[in-house]
């Protein structure tokens, strides 16, 4: 299989004129990226994270990528919090709320009339199991891939324990695992097509160290990208999780780590990006609202 080429620029003027294409130009596919929304009814101060006000976040998202428009809408994971929060000595609440809290909070993602793939985040299964996650997203499995315009696209779930088993109700973790099956999964997936690839999942799989996780965000990661690195067909990787901006180039392929949602005790405006990718141009181009940086990536 053939390497696709990469260049990273940053070039305003043709940055603005690809995002003036007109509306029925299908070529192009059109993507609308949230991640680590935290979608809760309390606040967690020692964090500094701000989680209540998720209603009017997600909403202006869904307004902007309504009005743009996009093809697809994609959560990057972590879009519900969980009932643990960093506040002292506070009476959690009864987990089962946390169901609820998803339910509304994912009908109001689903308002804009597009197909949204939901990726499951480590804050996600605190409280909740893959079966309830997968009930409100209408899935039928946490990984699975899918076409769409010219180009193919991977949903990983990296929320399984170091032997290999799901995560369920876990109340607090943060480093996860893609396991043999899923791996064995992946490559037979991707050598089933040629289109150039994006690959999606929670935890960064460019990421050696997360002091919480006390290793890699994902225990496995080398042996992951080992496998799209192979493959010769990957050109990016969309990841959250970490919450920041976060741009790498290994072997060939674009690592983003998309900004988080969540607001924090000094008020920041919503983050989002809307993403366009054009099979002639060869561009992957990430326009960032609210705290998330523009990239102009060539593939």
């Amino acid at each position: 299989m053939k390497r696709y080429r990469w260049v990273l620029a940053v070039s305003l003027l043709i940055f603005a004129v690809a995002l003036g294409a007109p509306a029925e130009d299908t070529d192009v596919v059109r993507l609308g990226i949230v991640t680590d929304v935290h979608a809760h009814d309390m606040n967690s101060p020692e964090e500094e994270k701000v989680m209540v006000n998720w209603v009017e976040r997600v909403e202006a998202f869904v307004d902007s990528v309504t009005a743009w428009p996009a093809d697809v809408i994609i959560s990057l994971g972590d879009y519900v919090n969980g009932r643990f929060v960093m506040a002292g000595d506070v009476d959690l609440g009864d987990p089962e709320r946390i169901e609820a809290i998803f339910q509304n909070a994912y009908a109001t993602l689903t308002q804009y009339n597009a197909p949204v793939h939901y990726v499951v985040g480590n804050h996600d299964v605190y409280d909740l199991s893959k079966e309830q996650i997968l009930a409100v997203t209408g899935t039928e499995s946490t990984y699975y891939s899918f076409d769409l315009g010219g180009f193919h696209f991977v949903i990983l779930d990296a929320q399984f324990d170091k032997n290999e088993n799901d995560y369920n109700h876990i109340a607090w973790m943060v480093q996860g695992l893609i396991p043999t099956i899923e791996l064995d999964w992946l490559r037979a997936d991707l050598a089933a097509s040629d289109l150039p690839t994006l690959v999606l999942v929670h935890q960064p799989l460019d990421s050696d160290f997360d002091l919480y996780a006390g290793g890699p965000p994902v225990f496995n990661h080398r042996a992951v990208r080992d496998v799209l690195a192979a493959d010769g067909d990957v050109i990016a990787v969309f990841q959250g999780h970490d919450h920041d901006n976060v741009y790498r180039l290994i072997d060939g392929i674009h690592y983003v780590t998309f900004a988080a949602m969540v607001d924090h005790t000094v008020p920041g405006p919503p983050t989002w990006a809307q993403v366009t990718l054009d099979p002639e141009a060869r561009t992957i181009m990430i326009e960032g609202f609210g705290l998330q940086e523009s990239y102009e990536l060539l593939y």
